[in-house]
Order: C-alpha cells, then sequence, then structure tokens
C-alpha cells in the first residue's frame, strides 16, 4: 500500500506540471496579444495618417460634413478609444485630476462618477460594457475588468465586492480629482 505522503507527492507533482503548462500557455497568448495589439496600432496609425492626408485644405461645406461624419463615427466606437497597449496609469494622489488617465480609464471614472453622483451602488464590467454599447461578450467584458482591476490597483477605484467596482472613497469626495 501506498504512503500518504508518498500520494501527496504525486498529486502536488501533478499539479505543479500543470501549473507549468498552463503557465507557458499564458505566456504565449500574452506574445499573441501584444503582437496584435501591436498590429492594431500601426493600421490606427495609418488611418490617422491618411485622415490627415486627406484633410481639407480648403474647408467647404461638403468637407465638413465628412468631417463631422467621421468625428461623430470615431466617437461612437468604443474599440477605436481603447487604451494603447502600454498606457500610463499613474498612482491616484491628491490633487490629480481624471484627465490624466487614457481615454477608455476616463470612461470607466466618469460611469463610476456619475452612479456615486446618483447614489447608486457599484458597477459589473458587464453593465459597464452595455452602459458603453459594447456587446457584453466575454473579451471586451475582460478587457474592462482589467483596465477597473488596474484602476483599483492604482488608487482610482475600490471593489467592494469581487467584481463590482465604485470609485475610491479618496476620488469621491469632494476636490478628490474626478
Amino acid at each position: 500500500m501506498p504512503s500518504v505522503v508518498g500520494l501527496l507527492e504525486q498529486h502536488e507533482l501533478a499539479a505543479r506540471r500543470r501549473v507549468d503548462v498552463l503557465r507557458e500557455e499564458a505566456d504565449r497568448i500574452q506574445a499573441e496579444l501584444a503582437a496584435a495589439e501591436q498590429e492594431w496600432q500601426e493600421w490606427a496609425i495609418a488611418r490617422r495618417r491618411v485622415d490627415t492626408v486627406l484633410a481639407p485644405d480648403g474647408d467647404t461645406t461638403a468637407d465638413t460634413e465628412v468631417a463631422e461624419a467621421r468625428r461623430e463615427a470615431d466617437e461612437q466606437s468604443g474599440p477605436r478609444d481603447a487604451a494603447k497597449p502600454k498606457s500610463q496609469v499613474p498612482v491616484w494622489r491628491e490633487g490629480l485630476d481624471g484627465a490624466v488617465l487614457p481615454v477608455d480609464y476616463q470612461r470607466i471614472l466618469a460611469a463610476l462618477a456619475d452612479r456615486s453622483r446618483l447614489g447608486q451602488g457599484p458597477l459589473t464590467c458587464q453593465e459597464m460594457a452595455a452602459l458603453f454599447g459594447l456587446e457584453a461578450v466575454p473579451a471586451w467584458v475582460e478587457a474592462l475588468r482589467w483596465k477597473a482591476k488596474r484602476l483599483v490597483a492604482r488608487g482610482w477605484l475600490a471593489e467592494p465586492a469581487p467584481g463590482r467596482f465604485t470609485l475610491a472613497r479618496s476620488v469621491a469626495e469632494p476636490g478628490g480629482g474626478s
């Protein structure tokens, strides 16, 4: 009959191997994600460059309408406003304004500030996705969750219950920077 310690060691070894396999897979996915984000950014830069080159010099009425239509489309599309792969999210400190945050983070902060002003409770990432006009599919929800967790880690948000986010008390106080 095998010993209890021997059986425990076997289970521990199997668990450690599973963790190693999952870590390797996570590293592969992170590398693939970084490459995809880089490609996305390059396309966004190319689009902006083409927009600049095609910008009207004479500013006619037709040109103005086209420019306004482009601006409206940009404002309505959430993914184009997404943060850069290495967005800088500073640690919150007294007097720091939410305007220092990348656009997606500002949107999250503004949504939670509105909830706070209305006396409503925390938001989940699925609720945020719906609020921002995004489909509540796992990709968008997880992207929002990652950003919200980053804001929690930097002191901008609080997570009173798992997956539920609200403004951090210091940010929500009058003059707190939101």
